[in-house]
Order: C-alpha cells, then sequence, then structure tokens
C-alpha cells in the first residue's frame, strides 16, 4: 500500500500543534462558551452542578487510562472519538430547553466526561512531545490562544444573538444552532493530526518510530508512572487547576442577566489568550534562561498572579467595567497556571506516549478536583468558602512543583533516544529501497518496528 506524501510543512510540529488547537476551537471550545453563560445555559444550577459533577466524575475515571487508549489508538482516532461527546452535550443542553429532558443532560455528562479524557490525553501528548524543548512553551501559547478563541467567538456569537433581547432568561435556540454546527467542523478536523512517527522536528529528528504501543506496554507504563514521585507531588496542581470552575460559573450565572453573561465570556477568552501568549513566550521559552530557571521563573509569575484574583460576588451596572476587568485577568492567572503544569510535565521527558500517560493522569486529578467543586456548589456551598479552597490549593501545589522544578535537566535528548530522517533515509538506500520522500522514509523504513495502522 503507497504511503501519502504530505507536503513539509504539513509535517512540522507547530502544524499539528496548530490543527489539534483548531478541533478543540470547534469543541471545546462552543463547550466552553455554553458553559460561561452561567449554569451551562440551563439558568438551573443544579442541574448544571449535577451534570457537571457527573462528567468530572466520568473524566478523572477515564482519565486513568485514556493516556494508554490514546497510544493504542494513536492520536487521530482517539482525537475524533473524544470529540463526540461535545456534540451531544450541547445537544443535550438545546433539548432541555425545548424538552425539558434532564436525565439526557444528566447522561450526556457522563458521556462527555468519558470522550474529553481521550480527546485531552490525545491534545496533550502531541503538544508537548511533537515540538522542540526549546519551543514547548510557544506550543501551549499557540494551542491555548486557538483553543481559547473558540470560547471567546462562540460567547461573541451569544452576545450578538441574545443581546436585543435585553434581559434573557435562556439561550437563544439560534445561538444552540450555531454552537452545533462549529462542533461538527470540528470533529471533522480531528482526522487531519498525524501520528508521531510521520511528523519531523525543525532539527531533522523524528518524534517517535512507532505510531502506536501495545496494551500491555501501557499497562507497564502505567504502572511506572504512578510510582514517579515526581507525579505524586504534582497531584495537588493537577487538582486545584479547573476546581474554580465551578464557582466562577455560579456567579455569572446569579449576578448577571444573558446578554452580560455571554460579554463576561468573551473577556475571559480574552484574558485566557493573552495569558497563555505572553507566559509562553516571554516566560518558559524565554532565550535568556536556562531551562529550570525558565520553570522557576514561571512558578514565580504564577505565584504572584494568583493572589491578584478577587471575589466577584457582587455586581451593580455601574461598577460593570471594574468587575469585567475581574473576568479577564481571571483567565489571565487560568491560562498561566495551566501552562507552567504543562511545562513541567513536557520537561520531564519527549517521548509522546509518556507525556500521553501524563497528560491522561493529570486531566483524570484535574477532573477529579472539578468534580468535588460543582459537588460543593450544588449544595449551596457559600461563595466565599468556594473562592478559598480554590485559592489555598493552589498555594498548597507551588512548593510541591518548586521540587519537581528541581529535577529538570537542560535536556532529555541525551537520555533518550533521538532518531534523525536523513538516518533512516541512508539505512533504507543501504538496504536497497528506492529513495523516497522523508515522510515515508520516516514511516517505513526502520524495519525492526512494526507501526500500527491509522
Amino acid at each position: 500500500m503507497m504511503e501519502i506524501k504530505y507536503p513539509a510543512f504539513y509535517t512540522k510540529p507547530m502544524t499539528q500543534v496548530v490543527l489539534v488547537g483548531m478541533t478543540c476551537f470547534a469543541t471545546v471550545g462552543m463547550f466552553s462558551a455554553v458553559s460561561n453563560l452561567g449554569a451551562g445555559g440551563t439558568q438551573d444550577v443544579v442541574l448544571s452542578d449535577t451534570s457537571q459533577g457527573v462528567l468530572y466524575g466520568m473524566f478523572a475515571l477515564t482519565g486513568l487510562v485514556s493516556g494508554g487508549i490514546c497510544n493504542v489508538l494513536g492520536p487521530k482516532l482517539t482525537l475524533f472519538i473524544g470529540t463526540l461527546g461535545y456534540a451531544l452535550y450541547v445537544g443535550a443542553l438545546w433539548c432541555f430547553q425545548t424538552q425539558g429532558t434532564r436525565w439526557f443532560l444528566i447522561f450526556a455528562g457522563a458521556i462527555l466526561g468519558i470522550t474529553a479524557a481521550l480527546l485531552w490525553s490525545a491534545q496533550g501528548s502531541i503538544m508537548m512531545s511533537y515540538p522542540l524543548e526549546k519551543d514547548k512553551g510557544k506550543a501551549f501559547a499557540v494551542f491555548w490562544a486557538i483553543f481559547q478563541f473558540g470560547s471567546f467567538i462562540g460567547s461573541i456569537i451569544a452576545l450578538a444573538i441574545n443581546i436585543r433581547h435585553g434581559t434573557l432568561t435562556a439561550v437563544a435556540t439560534s445561538t444552540y444552532i450555531a454552537f452545533i454546527i462549529i462542533i461538527f467542523v470540528g470533529i471533522a478536523s480531528a482526522f487531519l493530526v498525524l501520528p508521531p512517527n510521520r511528523v519531523i522536528r525543525a532539527d531533522g529528528t523524528i518524534v517517535k518510530l512507532e505510531a502506536a504501543s501495545a496494551p500491555h506496554e501501557e499497562i507497564i507504563g502505567m504502572w511506572n508512572l504512578l510510582k514517579d514521585w515526581r507525579m505524586i507531588a504534582l497531584l495537588p496542581m493537577f487538582f486545584a487547576s479547573n476546581y474554580f470552575y465551578a464557582y466562577q460559573g455560579a456567579v455569572n450565572a446569579g449576578r448577571f442577566d444573558g446578554p452580560t453573561r455571554a460579554l463576561n465570556g468573551a473577556l475571559e477568552g480574552a484574558g485566557a489568550i493573552i495569558g497563555a501568549v505572553l507566559i509562553g513566550y516571554l516566560v518558559l521559552d524565554t532565550k535568556f534562561l536556562h531551562r529550570r530557571a525558565r520553570g522557576y521563573f514561571g512558578l514565580a509569575v504564577v505565584a504572584v498572579m494568583d493572589d491578584i484574583k478577587a471575589n466577584l460576588i457582587n455586581y451593580k451596572d455601574k461598577a460593570y467595567r471594574g468587575k469585567g476587568a475581574l473576568y479577564f485577568f481571571y483567565f489571565f492567572v487560568d491560562a498561566c497556571y495551566q501552562a507552567l503544569a504543562y511545562w513541567i510535565m513536557s520537561a520531564l521527558t519527549n517521548d509522546p506516549f509518556k507525556l500521553a500517560r501524563f497528560a491522561g493522569l493529570y486531566k483524570a486529578v484535574q477532573s477529579a478536583g472539578a468534580a468535588g467543586s460543582f459537588g460543593m456548589d450544588a449544595v449551596a456551598t457559600p461563595l466565599l468558602n468556594e473562592h478559598l479552597a480554590s485559592w489555598i490549593m493552589m498555594l498548597v501545589s507551588f512548593p510541591l512543583a518548586w521540587l519537581v522544578l528541581r529535577t529538570v535537566k537542560e535536556t532529555n535528548y541525551d537520555d533518550e533516544k533521538v532518531v534523525y530522517v536523513d538516518d533512516i533515509k541512508k539505512d533504507e538506500l543501504e538496504k536497497g529501497g528506492e529513495e523516497g520522500s522523508i515522510e515515508k522514509a520516516s514511516i517505513s523504513a526502520n524495519a525492526n518496528v512494526e507501526a500500527t495502522p491509522q
């Protein structure tokens, strides 16, 4: 069977990061936009918290094995399966608003929790392993900016459609239709992603010779992951990273009308985009510091900025400018925190299979924290208590993250096997094979490795 020859630009790591960003832009971004309308657009905080709690609970359970599933199936198929739950969930929100089907929304939340774990494992593996070590902060910045642009655009769509109604008691049907159309485009875009054995870095190295791994290898790999003290030390950071979402959603639903909730969502998206770009390019990938020092610098930035977030309980029309700015900086800091977590994991290894497992564990623990926060919100916990819980968890995570950063090496290339395209091509020619494209050589030239078909 003849292998497909891809243009050189298409096999570049950053191209693949952009493609994954576009997929998440159209799926997760639209889901975030709906969620940012307050109570998931339902105006029923208890129902929203219940469905979100089930979602993140299933996310946490599936995340424990999603990295292994991604490594066995390959990133393309895993990403595709991962997108399907977002269409179902937004459709369930629409169905609830028109038909009142509460059970279907909770069921859709459970399905989305399973599929989302798969999507984020594939995304994490690609974003953290495909780029060169010096570009991993930039890779996060590019991905997060594109992904959050989905939330930003989705909120603008909602604002434009709903603002003419003034005070809104529900999200318009046309809003849901617009979201679902964009989500289906995102589902189709998942097929554009390449497996690691087809991706060539700027220095001529292949991300990984194998396209996928075997189930027994994943069992061993997961066991080794759970024995790594560095992953244990990062668990508080993982747990705290999404804990504030329930609090923020409750405030948005309880204090603002429909159009203003959409505006807040747009401000959140803008803050996340700018925060990701600044920390990715100017902090984590700065050229003026060694690798470990960049990690310390990023930790210091996040720790200082975490203290500027404020409690957004009270809302008055005349004071909205100030509150809007706080929404912007709330997600600005969130982007920096997420960037640091991803950067630390990606600094520990370049292996896409290991990083898929890292991403799965990260999202599992992160989702367990989110499930707990939505459960906390569902029983009418005072908002100040929710805010303090989130803030204290983040403060606890910083010293442990510092301990892990102390183990970061200037490079992992010396410890991990690195294969160059030119070497593979030379070996193929010496064996009498026809001289093909670099992309073809990177897939099939190694006689000792049999790649799983994608």
